[in-house]
């Protein structure tokens, strides 16, 4: 099931094959905000700038934006603060700072306007005027292999403080828009270009098919006078009072479930059935605060075969809603050892029978997960874990561990794969606001492990990693 139909709706029913090109402006489009205003925080906070540098710079950009500095002037004056500087040492601190800050500003419809044009074997490319640092990291995660930006002079791998001309801004878009169509036999009248400045009106007015995406004021008034279709996402970048009240009412909420369920284990005596009860009621009101409705393919193969070990790759906290909203009842789980040092939260993972591990220390590790083979085998109980062993940057598959493999394979119990496609969308990595949503959840069939062994299991894993990756089309 494809994700954001009604944003993609046109490129899939728009023809197929190389000749067509869909071209994104970087920030602001791709992005909510402004990659360049991250760098210079985290340079700032680094020291590696100056209070005197740091005002020469936002000096330089102001006078671009008022129009009394062009761009590639600008760009100038803002090089001279790398001259000198390893280019190695730079784009490592661009990776660091996607990884920590821009991969969860990407905009969840924009990457699924990418992935769509993709999909339809059009020429992808970034077309953009920030440098190849800020943007190739966002570029790999998303599979674009043709980036265009301004780029800066290096000597014997370091910066001179020169910038390369012509820049990529205004005409120079175009001129790199042509030079790409010309080496992919890319048919600009049949192109798409994504932006959302009238900075780009020449690449705009060149394409057949512009599409302005979250426009500033005076774009919006061009495209509605040419008739552009204009799409605008609020996602990413903007808050509002009621993210903030889900988002900190959240906790409050999975203790007061698990309270819920104290009078029915005081008067039957029965842990287990105020445990299923307390993560009902969590499952539901969590999601009710949340705004979180599921779109789930496979169903059936939840309760198809219990107990099991169900697992899912781990893309937000809002997993754990999810996980509790599919499985219901009977379930235990694996988290990391950091959850213990959560002011009460902590406790009441603890008090559900969560087995809290170090994933430093493999073989504590595995010791501490043995209890749960006699949880399945003896209780009837159903283990849930992440393989990956920990939340993924972006939607990308990390690799697997064994963990969940080897407590399959001595429980005697299948593997249920639960693939979360989209989870992200409502609340990324590093954030910590929820955002109403719809996620995709496809639960595919249960993997027999009865014929496992310890000397296939690496097999195995590959073969179950295998499918998630066929199903998240990766």
């Amino acid at each position: 099931m494809l994700q954001h139909e009604s944003v993609i709706a046109e490129i899939m029913q728009s023809p197929k094959g190389p000749e067509i090109g869909a071209f994104f402006d970087f920030d602001g489009t791709l992005i909510s905000g402004y990659s360049a205003v991250t760098f210079i925080r985290e340079q700032v906070r680094r020291g590696n700038l100056s209070v005197r540098e740091l005002m020469e710079l936002v000096s330089a950009m102001a006078a671009f934006g008022i129009g009394r500095l062009g761009f590639s002037a600008m760009m100038i004056a803002a090089s001279q603060f790398l001259r000198g500087i390893r280019e190695d040492s730079y784009a490592n601190f661009g990776q660091e700072l996607f990884e920590s800050h821009l991969a969860r500003q990407i905009y969840p419809e924009s990457r699924a306007l990418v992935q769509a044009h993709l999909r339809m074997g059009h020429t992808v490319a970034i077309i953009t005027s920030a440098t190849r640092y800020q943007v190739e990291p966002a570029a790999r995660d998303l599979g674009i292999e043709n980036v265009l930006f301004t780029e800066l002079e290096v000597e014997k791998g370091y910066f001179t403080g020169a910038v390369i001309q012509p820049t990529c801004f205004g005409e120079g878009k175009v001129t790199a828009a042509e030079s790409l169509a010309a080496e992919h036999g890319v048919d600009l009248g049949q192109s798409f270009f994504y932006s959302d400045s009238d900075d780009d009106i020449e690449l705009l007015q060149r394409v057949g098919k512009p599409r302005p995406l979250n426009p500033n004021s005076k774009l919006q008034r061009i495209a509605e006078r040419n008739g552009w279709p204009i799409r605008r996402f609020g996602s990413r970048g903007s808050t509002h009072a009621s993210d903030w009240v889900r988002s900190l009412l959240l906790p409050a909420n999975l203790v007061g479930s698990f309270a819920a369920g104290l009078p029915i284990w005081v008067l039957t005596g029965s842990k287990r059935d105020a445990l299923n009860f307390s993560i009902s009621v969590f499952a539901d009101t969590a999601s009710a605060l949340i705004g979180l409705n599921l779109r789930i393919d496979g169903e059936q193969h939840l309760w198809s075969q219990r107990p099991a070990v169900f697992i899912f790759n781990h893309q937000s906290n809002v997993d754990l809603v999810i996980v509790a909203r599919l499985l219901r009842r009977d379930i235990t789980g694996v988290g990391k050892r950091e959850i213990r040092d959560l002011p009460i939260v902590g406790r009441v993972f603890e008090a559900a029978g969560v087995v809290l591990i170090d994933r430093r220390d493999t073989a504590k590790a595995v010791e501490a997960m043995m209890p749960l083979v006699d949880a399945m085998r003896v209780e009837g109980k159903s283990v849930c874990l992440s393989p990956e062993g920990t939340r993924s940057i972006t939607d990308k598959l990390a690799p697997f561990k064994k963990g969940a493999f080897h407590l399959a394979m001595q429980a005697g119990v299948p593997i249920v794969p639960i693939v979360i496609h989209n989870s992200g969308d409502v609340q990324p990595k590093g954030d910590i606001l929820f955002h109403p949503g719809t996620v995709h959840v496809e639960v595919l069939p249960p993997v027999d492990t009865s014929n496992w062994s310890v000397e296939s299991i690496d097999r195995h894993v590959a073969e179950v990693r295998g499918m998630y990756l066929n199903a998240l089309d990766q």
